[in-house]
């Protein structure tokens, strides 16, 4: 996960939810990334929280991918930390063969630790893909106007999938140098604006089709909202291991405005921020 001062309410939330749904919370370790100005003190915060929390934070470098970052649809998608989950296999230790990764604005209701165990088949990446959505509305026409771009596509079944929640095997990222083929789409993309949304499409580019397909119930992703006002949307039907609100709407904001979503009050039980403080108004 990433640690974001944005963000922290929404970390605390889903590392509290890790905790509480697992079955030997104690064989949980975190890996965290943040800017090495704010790392002593999100350190802090999360220590006082979770006293006996197995973590550890890495300090990331926004230089790394500042000056490859195009402007998006949205600001928050544009910032740094939202492109470290490309680097989180050249940052954690080398004998870390295994991790998933998390966004900070969901909740996990099951045991993590099925996720964890789900059989990888040789595959970098393990996630929910969703066949049904419209793969072309992800990419520009001066994509799919360019036969020698879309031939990265061949061969596949291309489906979209949500980089909030991945099982990663680390091990074949590094050998295969994905980190550099990410960032040789997000050079692309400065010349020929192949895209619109943050890091989500160079994933797309180079694993869509070619990933461990994970029941759906492990990303109901899209509880935000979409991406421009982030209006209220209702649960899919089915299973459900983990609430994800991607989108612009955020559980948070929307219970401090007195505007919740119903979605947001699932989220609510997790929220140790309001927690703490109706204690201290009581």
């Amino acid at each position: 996960m990433t640690l974001d001062t944005n963000y922290l309410r929404g970390t605390m939330a889903a590392v509290l939810s890790l905790l509480q749904h697992s079955t030997c919370p104690e064989n949980l370790s975190f890996h965290f990334l943040s800017l090495a100005h704010f790392e002593n003190d999100l350190f802090t915060s999360i220590k006082s929280t979770f006293p006996y929390l197995n973590f550890k934070i890495y300090q990331f470098d926004p230089n790394l991918v500042r000056s490859k970052i195009s402007k998006s649809i949205r600001e928050a998608l544009d910032q740094p930390l939202n492109y470290a989950r490309i680097y989180l296999a050249d940052i954690i230790p080398t004998s870390v063969d295994r991790i998933i990764y998390l966004d900070s604005d969901l909740v996990v209701v099951d045991d993590i630790e099925k996720l964890w165990h789900v059989e990888m088949e040789g595959k970098v990446v393990a996630a929910p893909e969703y066949c049904h959505a419209n793969f072309t509305y992800y990419f520009t026409k001066a994509f799919w106007s360019d036969a020698e771009l879309v031939k990265v596509l061949e061969g596949k079944r291309p489906c979209y999938f949500n980089t909030g929640v991945m099982v990663v095997d680390v091990g074949k990222w590094r050998r295969g140098m994905y980190t550099q083929k990410v960032e040789e789409w997000m050079t692309v993309q400065k010349q020929r604006r192949i895209y619109h949304l943050g890091s989500l499409p160079p994933f797309l580019l180079i694993f869509a089709g070619d990933i461990k397909a994970v029941d759906h119930r492990w990303n109901q992703h899209g509880l935000g909202g979409d991406n421009f006002e982030g209006k209220c949307r209702t649960l899919h039907p089915g299973p459900i291991s983990l609430l994800h609100w991607s989108g612009k709407g955020k559980p948070w904001l929307r219970l401090d405005s007195r505007k919740p979503c119903s979605v947001d009050h699932l989220w609510a039980p997790y929220d140790l921020y309001r927690s703490s403080r109706h204690s201290l108004e009581e």
